[in-house]
């Protein structure tokens, strides 16, 4: 497998949380999946979780090799959490489409964060002749 792309973020967890008590709901919905929504509510430091996330998608984005200006949505791209393991990306409409344009057969994500800060990095792997995995996406 090829490294078609790595991208990294940090981001303030007040800021997300400024972003949460002025915008709520709103806010949200624009940048979440209801799971994440989900995942990031039922934790004890909810901020810091939903800056992970955020972390994790601007960091995804740039190992795809876009901006939000090509038509990704902040929804296209999901993060799961699976317990005790390393998260899961699954991407769906346009970040799905750049991920198939590129070759890119699956995304690695970590994730850290602590009360003042949240970072991430993310590898992009290009498919290879014994690995043809698309990219996962709902349904």
């Amino acid at each position: 497998m090829d490294i078609l792309g790595i991208g990294t973020e940090i981001i303030e967890c007040p800021r997300i949380g400024k972003m949460v008590e002025n915008h709520g709901e709103l806010f949200l919905r624009r940048v979440y999946t209801d799971r994440e929504i989900r995942f990031c509510q039922s934790r004890k430091h909810a901020i810091e979780h939903f800056a992970g996330l955020w972390a994790a998608k601007e960091a995804i984005l740039k190992a795809l090799g876009s901006g939000w200006s090509q038509g990704v949505s902040w929804t296209d791209i999901e993060i799961r959490q699976v317990h005790r393991r390393q998260p899961r990306v699954l991407v769906a409409g346009e970040a799905k489409a750049m991920a198939i344009r590129r070759g890119i057969g699956d995304i690695l994500i970590t994730i850290s964060h602590c009360r003042t800060y949240a970072t991430a990095y993310a590898l992009a792997l290009g498919t290879s002749e014994t690995d043809r995995r698309s990219p996962e996406s709902e349904g």
